[in-house]
């Protein structure tokens, strides 16, 4: 069974409840998320469970569901982090 690439790109704005979830793919969707990331200097962190979940729990505009909140901090964390070039 071949495995079909997934990705999402989630944001977070200071003063929001959650993150959002700013865009869901699979396949060439997932290629074309990524591809822009990498093009605009935005860290990619791979997390393909909650990719997946992202992608079948909210769409994108929406905030993340509760239950990804734990996950999606933790990238956040790593990615805010790797921005200003602190230990991780």
């Amino acid at each position: 069974m071949i495995k079909r690439k997934i990705a999402s790109a989630i944001g977070y704005t200071k003063g929001d409840i959650a993150p959002v979830l700013l865009a869901s793919g699979k396949g060439k969707q997932a290629e074309q998320i990524i591809n822009v990331a990498h093009e605009a200097g935005i860290e990619v962190v791979e997390d393909s469970a909650l990719a997946a979940l992202l992608d079948t729990s909210a769409k994108p505009g929406d905030f993340i569901p509760p239950i990804c909140w734990e996950a999606a901090a933790k990238v956040l964390a790593f990615v805010m982090k790797t921005a200003k070039n602190e230990p991780v």
